[in-house]
């Protein structure tokens, strides 16, 4: 028996003595759901836990544990879980003033529409409101298609972007292909061949695959801070090549700032490039906690998706039922109205504790022997990080791109994944690829309880895997 299923045997016997009850509903749910559940990345092995409530840092389960949680609503709660701000907001909608669906236009979805216009601070630009980042990188892409004319998209190497089949390439690492490979059955061949994948950062191979393939290309979608990718911010100069080769070749330049979206500053951080691309996605932190994203942009490639005297067909981005529901549209004004005038406080305090947080990550393990990396630090331009993800390094290797993260050769990524994630819930904290977001609910207690369990997590890699 390998050394690192030893120590998983010992780590799921110890989560399975604490989570009994959890096992339980989980086989339940698997008689009626498929896999157990409805995503996939909340189904671990060996099974996931059943939360019973969650406030501030902490999430609870059914058989009673309370866990430090950084994934956090999928990065949503930058405030923490049901933060009293929008818990006071909600308490104001009941079913006598709004707060089940409808179906009708309501003033909230203004006041959001005019405050998230206002923080990103472009000129000519609207938005349209749909429920999820997977859609509004779909209508992104569509939109762009439909304004140049064009099918095909360029994507980074290990960039997500949600479920469209637009951008169902080069999301995860294969020792073979690279970043090349479909990621899913029932892709149309003829859409999968006019994805592009280019390296994250990597200027070089982005004016070479511009060169190549440009006047071909629709758009070009990434995260200026790259997300699940490895948490890595983009560099001033490919930023503004980008820029620059999308406007020579006349491609839509879309960045992706569901994740980065108001997780850095008050607005997006293309604000802090001082770039200004043509179409952006929001999701996540602009619903307060529910289902809302954005698409933003320049009116005239937005204007698409309008009714024309023409015989040319507009994008059919015509909003699904629950679209612009009253109280999430309520909640999302809330929250970035709050972050915009606490922005002075929230943001280098979660930012500073993250600092905290990845360096005593990092000594935790090398005390112990045992090299690990934290990435999410930013850069020059993104000062204030609150998100970090742990890496192991197989190699002695600066890590710059989604390929260093994700090849196995370089990292060992189910050490990561699997091992330290369940070594951490079984003393009491929750991660998603090796850690996660501090939110402003994480107080300096919590942080180094957090160290101290990464501390005990290395000496118990230490015993059985060095």
């Amino acid at each position: 028996m390998k050394k690192i299923d030893r120590l998983w045997d010992v780590l799921e016997a110890r989560y399975k003595k604490k989570t009994k009850r959890s096992r339980g509903l989980y086989l339940q749910a698997q008689k009626v759901m498929v896999q157990g559940g409805s995503h996939s990345l909340r189904l671990w092995p060996p099974y996931p836990f059943i939360m019973s409530k969650a406030k501030g840092p902490f999430v609870y389960d059914v058989d009673h544990n309370a866990y430090l949680d950084y994934w956090q609503g999928h990065y949503a709660n930058i405030l923490g879980h049901n933060p009293d701000v929008l818990k006071k907001e909600h308490e104001r909608f009941n079913p006598e003033n709004g707060s089940l669906h409808t179906g009708f236009e309501g003033e909230s979805q203004i006041r959001l529409a005019e405050l998230l216009l206002k923080q990103l601070g472009h000129k000519r630009w609207k938005v349209r409101f749909t429920t999820s980042g997977t859609l509004a990188t779909m209508y992104a892409i569509m939109l762009a298609q439909a304004f140049t004319g064009r099918e095909a998209v360029l994507k980074i190497g290990g960039g997500w972007h949600g479920a469209s089949p637009y951008l169902l390439k080069g999301i995860k690492y294969d020792r073979r292909r690279g970043f090349e490979q479909v990621e899913s059955a029932a892709v149309p061949r003829e859409i999968s061949k006019k994805i592009f994948v280019t390296r994250f950062d990597d200027g070089d191979d982005l004016e070479k695959v511009m060169k190549s393939q440009g006047r071909k290309i629709s758009c070009f979608i990434l995260e200026p801070f790259l997300g699940v990718g490895g948490f890595l911010a983009a560099s001033q100069e490919y930023l503004e090549l980008a820029r620059c080769l999308t406007e020579k070749y006349g491609v839509v330049l879309i960045f992706d700032e569901i994740i980065s979206g108001f997780r850095f500053c008050p607005s997006g951080i293309q604000k802090l490039y001082g770039i200004e691309p043509d179409l952006s996605t929001f999701g996540k932190l602009i619903g307060g906690g529910h289902a809302v994203s954005a698409v933003a942009g320049k009116t005239e490639i937005l204007e698409e998706s309008q009714n024309k005297e023409t015989k040319k067909l507009k994008v059919l981005f015509d909003g699904g039922t629950f679209s612009a529901h009253p109280q999430y549209m309520r909640a999302g004004y809330v929250m970035l109205k709050h972050l915009a005038e606490h922005a002075a406080s929230i943001y280098p305090k979660i930012a500073m504790s993250a600092e905290i947080l990845r360096g005593g990550v990092e000594k935790a393990f090398s005390r112990q022997g045992i090299a690990a990396v934290c990435t999410g630090r930013g850069n020059e331009i993104i000062r204030q990080s609150s998100l970090y993800m742990v890496n192991f390094p197989l190699k002695d290797i600066a890590y710059q791109s989604a390929e260093d993260i994700w090849n196995p050769v370089l990292s060992d990524v189910r050490m990561k994944e699997e091992v330290l994630k369940l070594a951490l819930i079984t003393e009491g904290v929750h991660v998603v690829h090796g850690g996660g977001a501090v939110s402003a609910a994480h107080q300096a207690a919590h942080i180094e309880r957090t160290i101290a369990a990464y501390s005990e997590t290395a000496k118990l890699f230490k015993k059985y895997l060095f």
